[in-house]
């Protein structure tokens, strides 16, 4: 009985046929092996990515991708150093999602031993002819008079207190007990800077604020869209009534709110509008955006402030608990503000950013 082509043995096929069966064999087996360990090593070489990403993002805290591109920086409708409207391209960086707290920033002081600006005895030799009585650390404290006859001289509601701090936001009668969730206060921008490099960051370039800010949104009047106060809901810690003698605290709160009260922007950002200003990196001039790089600006040179042409003042960016309609409107993106680096305020804080590729 003749077999069957489909059962005849290996050997019995001609030289070349067995060859060719043989050569292809082994062919697929390699092919095999290879699939093997090239999934293997994608594999291994994504586990390692993942495992780099979150050891990262541990190490950062809670931060946001802020993705590269390109927007409008500015605004036709705002204060005079607002304008021109121009675009700008910022590459891609890490940003903290919320305002440092209280409780970070105690993390750091513990660590390090840092004492900040407000808590340093002062040097008799800056303030000749001052009594030195007078010499005592201290802040800016927010104390409203009973009343006011024009909102031209914010010095009416401002005053230095001895014994304010970030400990003590208010004055020495007060403290932070209760407060671990709120954005740390009374730090002037070198306070900022030390924090930043001790946590592995940077402060933001103005630039990358607004940017970040508007969370991908186009000319929207507020980084969560156009309409102040969408289906009657408030979108941010600002002031409600008159100020600055009556906070009717209409968005549930009077002071600073603990972080991320609020909900988030585009770029699940919080409190980018209101609660407390925030330090840039950049130095102030009102004109600096007529002839500003249109590349990852980095603020320029030199400060200069018409209203004070003496003090040299850094940018800060987002508003506060203190900003209404009746005056700074400090809540919009495109709303800049400037203080002296040596100046802390009850009202001003800052978070950190960090690039994606070293410097």
């Amino acid at each position: 009985m003749k077999s069957s082509p489909s059962t005849k043995p290996l050997f019995s096929l001609r030289p070349a046929t067995r060859s060719a069966l043989i050569i292809g064999g082994l062919f697929f087996i390699f092919i095999v092996n290879a699939m093997f360990w090239v999934g293997k090593k994608a594999l291994e070489i994504r586990r390692e990515r993942d495992a780099t990403l979150s050891a990262n993002q541990g190490r950062a805290g809670e931060m946001v991708l802020i993705p590269a591109g390109k927007f409008t920086m500015g605004s036709n409708d705002g204060q005079s150093d607002e304008k021109p409207l121009h675009d700008v391209k910022i590459d891609a960086f890490w940003m903290d999602k919320t305002e440092v707290t209280n409780e970070q920033f105690a993390r750091f002081v513990q660590e390090t031993g840092y004492v900040t600006l407000a808590e340093r005895d002062i040097d008799p030799k800056q303030f000749p002819g001052v009594p030195l009585e007078q010499l005592k650390p201290g802040a800016i404290t927010f104390t409203p008079p009973a009343r006011v006859e024009t909102l031209d001289d914010h010095m009416q509601w401002w005053s230095y207190t001895p014994g304010a701090s970030w400990r003590h936001p208010e004055g020495p009668t007060s403290d932070i007990n209760g407060r671990a969730k709120h954005p740390v206060v009374q730090v002037c921008w070198d306070d900022a800077v030390a924090y930043a490099k001790w946590a592995g960051k940077r402060l933001p370039t103005e630039a990358e604020w607004e940017y970040a800010a508007r969370g991908g949104l186009v000319h929207n009047a507020f980084v969560w869209g156009r309409d102040k106060v969408p289906d009657g809901k408030w979108m941010a810690n600002i002031w409600q009534g008159s100020f600055p003698n009556e906070n009717t605290g209409e968005d549930g709160f009077r002071g600073t709110a603990p972080v991320a009260s609020f909900p988030p922007n585009g770029y699940g950002l919080y409190d980018m509008a209101g609660n407390v200003w925030e330090w840039c990196a950049d130095w102030y001039l009102p004109n600096y955006y007529e002839k500003s790089p249109r590349t990852n600006p980095s603020g320029p040179d030199t400060s200069f402030d018409p209203n004070e042409p003496g003090v040299m003042k850094r940018v800060t960016r987002g508003g506060s608990f203190m900003c209404s309609d009746m005056y700074c409107r400090g809540y919009r993106p495109s709303a800049r503000m400037k203080t002296s680096p040596d100046t802390s305020l009850a009202n001003t804080g800052f978070r950190c950013v960090r690039s994606t590729t070293p410097n």
